[in-house]
């Protein structure tokens, strides 16, 4: 500078002196740039070929470094700090400036950058600058950074630092081989569990669904189905819109479409189901609702079409609940045709047999009470066979149980002549009419004299005076013959019927035995009369389902939060039920009753009543109830069951029966019989 400064001043006294200033330009160049270009370039040449040397030597280079750039680099390192400055030094490299396609070239994760150690540039560095050796190194993952660091940063290391962090890096090879381990573990019982579950499909079934179909490729194998629903939605708004503001091109393009889809769509539940031109259909219907929403959208007036919309479906889906339930009331209190052919054939056949042989054998026993004797009132001759049958072949010595059968006249002579046919092996039985039960009668029995009263008559038969499905359905529940023969009110008259046993087991029509049940006869009911499987759950099954708890008779004598048991089968003490008096309370509460204020209807809620504090619980094995309601009855808990029962409407005998409940009915019934032949009565 000093030198520059000297010939400024020389220059400007020769311009001062008036002489001029280019024979002065070009001594400086000749005497001080020529020298400096020989020797930059002298030092650039020595300087490749030094970095050849060492490219040769590691397998990477770097170019050196000019004397502008160690000016720069001078001055940069007090503003960068060092790991940014390896970066930009290591960019100078003959792949050009580093880049994510310079690693992309060299086929390097992106992961990887290159880190070079450079030598410092001191103040007086004349010199060709010293060498480095550039190191590829393998970038760490977030929070492992300053456990990475260049060679000078480690060369200050203590050994005790050093030793943590040898330690620290076993334990993140050990934790990350750990996890391998556990990644390995978990995906192996994934598949495990794949493959059991695999093998529990029954390809073979008809109907099933497997894994492996094509609509189970996707999660939504009904999306398309309800994209074709959700236009046509829209398209019925838009429909009654354009037929209020009268675009009749519009409203009959949309009614052609709307009858396309409905079409193509019909009754398909899932995607694979459809037609294969679904697509175009889509494709028409979204661009006829498209120009519907360009002419017609009124945010307002669809929103009040959409609802009127909803309120409508949902007073159909309740008309249709109401049918439904009318239908299977309808159902379950009708009696098949087979079981009616049945009933007619044994019926005349009965009463074309000889007196002397229309009488049971063994009819000493029937008042024995050191035998097993069974109630079972029913005018169902098909059902009251499997009840006997079951029984009998599940019991240890069939020579010990007595079957006391009471029915109505009507199927009087058809249950005699079955018995008579097909007599239960060992076992005594006895028919019996309940018309001929004198002593009951409308004097003695609270229920016949209402039921012959007109109140119960209007009640009964003419209430609201239904014509449609749908305004009948609650009152058909009242008119069921159950709830109105005298066979199903018999039970609370069991010594009067038996006035010489001791214990009787009570049996429902609509069960099946599946075990011994002479145990029963041994259970210890602690001074109780009744022995019953109770039902309730923390909230149903309970005293306030069945009794009227806002009258205060009910109020004051009950608990509303007391368990209910079940009628099908109860073993009745009836010593103690002459003791206590049962039929006398029955008889009270029933009176009370007449104008139905304390319970509705049926048989278990005056037994509640009656039976109040007065039943014992059995265990719940001995009794399972459900099967002609419930599907989602445990398959294991009706095998264990010693009595499984058809409480509800989908009875084992009727065609709305559930299918996978009904062989435990069926195979008590020899359907190869010539009386359920000729009645094309079959499984």
């Amino acid at each position: 500078m000093a030198l520059k400064r000297g010939f400024s001043i020389s220059g400007l006294n020769k311009n001062r002196r008036g002489g001029s200033r280019l024979p002065i330009v070009v001594v400086i160049f000749f005497c001080v740039l020529s020298p400096l270009i020989f020797f930059v370039g002298r030092g650039l040449y020595t300087t490749s070929s030094s970095t050849d040397q060492n490219l040769n030597a590691v397998g990477s280079g770097k170019q050196h470094l000019n004397w502008r750039e160690r000016l720069a680099l001078l001055h940069v390192k007090s503003i960068f700090s060092k790991e940014v400055i390896d970066v930009i030094t290591s960019s100078t490299t003959d792949l050009g400036p580093l880049s994510l396609d310079s690693f992309r070239k060299n086929n390097l994760s992106a992961s990887w950058k290159v880190i070079g150690i450079d030598s410092s540039v001191e103040d007086n560095a004349a010199s060709e600058p010293n060498q480095t050796a550039t190191v590829v190194k393998q970038e760490a993952p977030k929070g492992k950074e300053d456990n990475i660091s260049d060679d000078d940063s480690r060369s200050g290391d203590t050994p005790a630092k050093l030793a943590r962090r040898q330690l620290r890096e076993k334990r993140r090879e050990k934790r990350a081989v750990e996890l391998l381990r556990q990644d390995d573990e978990a995906i192996a019982r994934l598949e495990s569990a794949a493959i059991e579950r695999s093998k529990l499909v029954d390809g073979a079934v008809l109907g099933k669904y497997s894994i492996w179909r094509k609509e189970m490729d996707s999660e939504n194998s009904d999306s398309t189905v309800r994209l074709m629903r959700d236009q046509m939605i829209m398209a019925r708004v838009y429909l009654s819109i354009a037929k209020m503001k009268r675009k009749l091109d519009l409203l009959q393009e949309l009614q052609t479409r709307i009858k396309e889809s409905q079409r193509v769509l019909g009754d398909s539940l899932a995607d694979s189901d459809l037609h294969p031109s679904v697509p175009e259909k889509i494709k028409a219907m979204g661009q006829v609702l498209s120009k519907a929403r360009e002419l017609l959208y009124d945010c307002k007036l669809v929103t009040g079409k959409l609802r009127a919309m909803l309120q409508t479906a949902d007073e159909q889906v309740r008309s249709l609940k109401k049918q439904s339930t009318f239908l299977s009331q309808l159902a379950a209190k009708t009696v098949p045709n087979g079981i009616h052919c049945l009933s007619m054939r044994l019926t005349i056949d009965y009463y074309l047999l000889p007196l002397e042989k229309r009488k049971f054998p063994r009819s000493e026993n029937l008042e024995n009470p050191n035998l097993y004797h069974y109630a079972l009132f029913s005018d169902n001759v098909l059902a009251a066979s499997v009840v006997v049958n079951s029984t009998i072949m599940n019991a240890k010595d069939s020579s010990k149980h007595v079957f006391h059968l009471v029915t109505d006249k009507l199927n009087f002579g058809a249950m005699n002549m079955w018995f008579l046919l097909n007599p239960p092996g060992k076992a005594t039985i006895h028919v019996e009419n309940v018309d001929e039960f004198k002593w009951l009668n409308s004097s003695y029995c609270p229920v016949l004299r209402q039921l012959e009263s007109a109140a119960m008559k209007e009640y009964y038969f003419k209430a609201n005076h239904p014509t449609s499905l749908s305004s009948g359905s609650s009152n058909l529940k009242y008119r069921n013959p159950k709830y109105l023969s005298m066979l199903n009110h018999l039970r609370f008259y069991l010594p009067e019927v038996y006035p010489k046993l001791d214990k009787i087991l009570f049996l429902d029509d609509d069960i099946v035995v599946q075990k011994d049940l002479t145990k029963l006869w041994s259970v210890d009911l602690h001074g109780k009369v009744n022995g019953a499987v109770e039902t309730c759950g923390e909230s149903f099954h309970r005293f306030d389902k069945y009794l009227n708890f806002s009258n205060p008779h009910i109020a004051k004598n009950f608990d509303p939060n007391a368990c209910g048991w079940a009628y099908g089968m109860n073993i009745f003490d009836l010593k103690v039920w002459k003791k206590k008096d049962i039929t006398g309370i029955y008889h009270k509460w029933q009176n009370m009753n007449e104008d139905r204020v304390l319970w509705k209807l049926g048989t278990l809620p005056p037994g509640l009543i009656t039976f109040y504090n007065l039943t014992n619980p059995l265990e719940k094995t001995w009794h399972v109830l459900g099967l002609g309601y419930n599907p989602s009855i445990d398959r294991s808990e009706i095998e264990s069951a010693a009595v499984v029962h058809y409480n509800g409407n989908m009875k084992p005998w009727l065609e709305l029966a559930m299918t996978k409940y009904r062989p435990y009915w069926t195979k008590y019934i020899k359907y190869d019989h010539p009386y359920l032949r000729n009645c094309n009565l079959s499984e």
